[in-house]
């Protein structure tokens, strides 16, 4: 019951459901990415993270200074994200993330660091 709990809490956020739903439709993102779509600062991602994680939902790895998201649907969930699917669908908030996405995707993770935190982030 506790799995089932964690699952439910961390998504009663809706940016967690941004989140989830970015990872769904990319497989993996780095926390810049993450930073970047829902616009909110680095440490807010990190809180949000932490509690997808801890609910199973999300799994991180590291690659040298970049940390790297991807979803992960716990055993028995299955139906819950088929609820989900259906949820997302025609979302205008999730339409316009995914948009952003692409974009922010086709930046590298040097430059888009840049963007957020100075030159000084990632000297050339």
């Amino acid at each position: 019951m506790e799995t089932t709990l964690d699952i439910l809490k961390a998504l009663s956020d809706k940016n967690r459901m941004r989140v989830v739903a970015a990872l769904w439709r990319f497989d993996e993102l780095c926390a810049c990415q993450v930073t970047e779509v829902l616009q909110v600062k680095g440490a807010t991602v990190s809180r949000h993270m932490g509690i997808l994680q801890k609910a199973g939902l999300v799994q991180s790895r590291k690659d040298g200074r970049w940390v790297y998201y991807k979803l992960h649907k716990p055993a028995g969930s299955e139906p819950l994200f088929q609820w989900l699917e259906k949820s997302f669908a025609g979302n205008e908030q999730l339409t316009a993330d995914f948009q952003a996405l692409e974009k922010i995707v086709s930046i590298t993770r040097e430059d888009l660091c840049r963007q957020q935190r100075g030159e000084n982030c990632c000297p050339e």
